[in-house]
């Protein structure tokens, strides 16, 4: 699919202070308003990591558990077969080793909740589902009822059985989620912007999940994204969400050659021309190569909907995944910078929780990144501690320290 050509319809770059409403005196009404006027990759936002996902039935976790360990046991002898850059990537996205079950010691409200509670990125998992029910009748429950448990969490099923994309984290195991279709994700994204017209560039990450973790007999086959899959992907993002509410490669790129050429000179919309509008950005798991397709014959990204993880340099680069801010801070300073979109994580698979740690955090917001993830934004988490990250200030959005003068950020966290 290719996604018609649409003008940005440029806003007032100053608002009265009432649509700031929950901006207190110290961010100064003032302040806010002069980012109407700052382009979109010179923001930061907070967002959540797998943020359609809902708690696994502690009695499916306490089954897997044991399963999932032997597997990461053998994943990590396997490593003398990868490559050095392969080992150095696994060990930067996945710095601390974490067992399966405080791995997963998160969960999520419903996605329009999140976004009233101030996140402006949510994540979405998605897989390939061209037949229909690829994951119905999940084998981890099934294999609980084998055993005579009945009393399972309740799982929606509503439309698994029809062909299209479908969120979740992993099949047969992590598979409870807020809505269970790409397309239902969606509607609840346009609805919320429906009731909410002015609100700030919300940016989604889809991830497109290709391998399967197959611990149960009978496990779904997980089956690749293909040319098909990327239009489907387009074509469903389309429909949900309309035309003019997306801000696709084609709006950045505008008239220049390439879009890593539009991006390296700061073509992207203002924040009063992003208002009430989304940004995709589709990352792959582990298999870099998985979105090729979705390049095919369209090296700019011209006619999609949605940006994709780049190499710096690359023609189509203007989105870059750099996770570990620990590791990349001052890569992460500089590429924002350059002009690229950068998404990384406050905290990763729970270590930071559990340790009550916001080194990481700190690292994230100074960085200057547009975009960060956690798995806690709210005040509360099984471990115990008091480990809750918010973006500085009470507005939704802040301008990037990246290019802030007399920056301080001894309160991030």
């Amino acid at each position: 699919m290719k996604v018609a050509g649409a003008a940005i319809e440029p806003g007032p770059l100053l608002l009265l202070a009432a649509l700031f409403a929950g901006v207190t005196a110290a961010d100064g009404a003032g302040h806010q308003a002069e980012l109407e006027g700052e382009p979109i990759n010179r923001l930061q936002v907070l967002g959540t990591h797998n943020s359609y996902a809902m708690p696994i039935d502690p009695k499916l976790v306490a089954l897997a558990s044991p399963m999932v360990e032997r597997m990461y046991s053998k994943a990590h002898a396997a490593q003398d077969r990868f490559t050095d850059d392969e080992r150095a990537l696994l060990a930067e996205e996945h710095p601390q080793r974490v067992d399966f079950a405080d791995a997963r010691a998160y969960e999520f409200p419903p996605l329009r909740q999140q976004l009233d509670d101030g996140m402006r990125s949510l994540e979405l998992d998605i897989y390939n589902d061209p037949e229909g029910g690829a994951f119905t009748g999940p084998a981890g429950y099934r294999r609980l009822q084998m055993e005579g448990v009945t009393d399972t969490l309740p799982h929606d099923e509503s439309h698994l059985g029809e062909p299209g994309l479908k969120v979740l984290h992993v099949p047969d195991l992590d598979f409870r989620t807020h809505c269970a279709t790409f397309s239902a994700c969606l509607e609840e994204l346009a609805l919320w912007s429906d009731n909410n017209p002015r609100h700030e560039p919300v940016f989604v990450l889809v991830e497109l999940k290709t391998r399967a973790m197959p611990l149960f007999d009978e496990a779904a086959a997980v089956v690749p994204f293909d040319q098909s899959a990327f239009d489907e992907l387009d074509e469903t993002l389309i429909a949900a969400m309309g035309r003019g509410r997306v801000i696709t490669p084609d709006d950045v790129r505008g008239d220049y050659e390439t879009l890593n050429q539009a991006v390296l000179a700061g073509n992207w919309p203002t924040l009063a021309q992003s208002r009430g509008r989304f940004v995709f950005l589709v990352i792959t798991a582990g298999d870099l190569s998985a979105h090729a397709p979705y390049l095919e014959n369209a090296s700019n990204l011209q006619g999609r909907a949605a940006f994709l993880r780049a190499q710096p340099g690359e023609d189509h680069a203007a989105f870059l995944m750099l996770d570990n801010a620990l590791v990349r801070e001052a890569e992460i300073r500089e590429r924002v910078r350059e002009g690229y979109l950068v998404r990384t994580r406050a905290d990763i698979d729970t270590w930071e929780a559990q340790q009550n740690d916001w080194g990481r955090a700190r690292s994230a917001f100074r960085s200057g990144a547009q975009v960060i993830s956690t798995d806690f934004y709210q005040s509360g988490n099984r471990f115990g501690t008091e480990y809750r990250v918010s973006l500085p200030g009470t507005a939704p959005i802040r301008r990037s320290p990246a290019f802030e003068r007399n920056h301080d950020d001894r309160d991030e966290r």
